[in-house]
């Protein structure tokens, strides 16, 4: 067979290792050809495309990022664009498409399917916000990186005796807020899922100060917001973006400065923000990512050869899994609050 691959959306570690899988495998166990498209499905609409051979691709494990670019290009944003998507893919004689990434490439995949396109989805964010499977490759990698920083912001903090508010990716869910938060000892975790009271954050980090603790660090989501009230007008003023992509999404970003100079205006202590941002994205991925991307991978071969297609492989209870491509986009999978209730909060008080 023909396989086309492409990778959507944000980078993230284990992208690499995914398109590795998908080559190797589909060229040992079945003799298929692979062609990789450039930058997306920008690389579709605009007929990009390099072929990819077990030669090319055996040492992308280790290496962070794609080999094939990305981008946030939606071929349903114009009106002839998912004509053109089907007739190059026909053109170029793909006779199954691998798409690699989060609910928006997914979601292209998913509606080209009644046009003829045969795809199989590859769930793929550092956010872990994907339904239909209980984690997606990147996010792990992401966790342990603002973890690190996390570590290094509490010496700092402690050393001058400092508020830091670091905030972390997650524009819907706080998977990475949550996680890196009670990792690295974080006193606060500020999450999308739970609007906050300014007052009650400021209240807690003095009572802290008052004990004797005298610096704090504050975990935030990026998509974070406070209750609704005054504090929700400001904070969306101080963070709104003009900036929208493809998709409809407006550039997140801002919160933690927000929140780090209404702490210092309201509670008198010293703070900091910092926003990791990208850094969250990059570098090579950590073992349990490598894994479940060549696990991925290969499912979406096999799937690809059992004529499974409109599926996206998922894992769930341990075990890699197919699942229908409808039930896996269009809805974020939301951070269950419970495991800061159950874990993290004896330590918050």
């Amino acid at each position: 067979m023909r396989i086309g691959v492409l990778t959507g959306g944000g980078d993230c570690p284990g992208l690499n290792a995914v398109i590795r899988a998908v080559v190797i495998a589909g060229a040992r166990l079945h003799g298929d050809e692979t062609v990789g498209y450039l930058d997306g499905w920008r690389g579709v609409m605009e007929r990009r495309s390099v072929p990819l051979r077990p030669s090319r691709v055996q040492d992308l494990l280790t290496r962070g990022g794609t080999v094939l670019g990305s981008s946030r290009t939606n071929p349903f944003a114009t009106v002839d664009g998912p004509r053109v998507a089907v007739d190059h893919l026909s053109e170029d004689g793909i006779d199954a498409l691998v798409a690699i990434g989060g609910d928006d490439t997914l979601g292209v995949a998913q509606r080209l399917g009644p046009l003829g396109v045969r795809a199989v989805g590859v769930p793929k964010t550092i956010d872990n916000d994907l339904s239909g499977t209980e984690v997606t490759f990147g996010f792990h990698t992401a966790v342990e990186t603002a973890t690190e920083a996390i570590d290094r912001l509490q010496t700092t903090a402690e050393s001058h005796h400092r508020v830091i508010v670091c905030e972390v990716m997650g524009r819907h869910v706080g998977w990475i807020a949550a996680w890196s938060g009670i990792a690295g000892g974080a006193d606060e975790i500020l999450v999308p899922e739970v609007p906050f009271e300014v007052a009650e954050v400021c209240g807690r980090l003095t009572r802290r100060h008052e004990r004797g603790r005298y610096s704090s660090v504050v975990v935030i989501s990026e998509g974070a917001l406070p209750a609704p009230g005054p504090d929700l007008d400001a904070a969306k003023a101080a963070t709104a973006s003009r900036s929208v992509d493809q998709f409809g999404h407006v550039q997140l970003g801002g919160i933690g400065a927000w929140l780090a100079a209404e702490i210092e205006r309201r509670t008198g202590y010293e703070s900091r923000h910092t926003t990791l941002g990208h850094i969250q994205r990059g570098g090579s991925p950590t073992a349990y990512d490598r894994v479940l991307a060549t696990r991925f991978g290969v499912e979406a071969v096999a799937a690809v050869h059992d004529g499974t297609f409109g599926k996206m492989v998922a894992l769930q209870a341990g075990r890699i899994v197919r699942v229908p491509l409808e039930e896996a986009v269009g809805r974020p999978k939301p951070f269950d609050v419970r495991l800061l209730a159950e874990v993290a909060a004896p330590f918050f008080a």
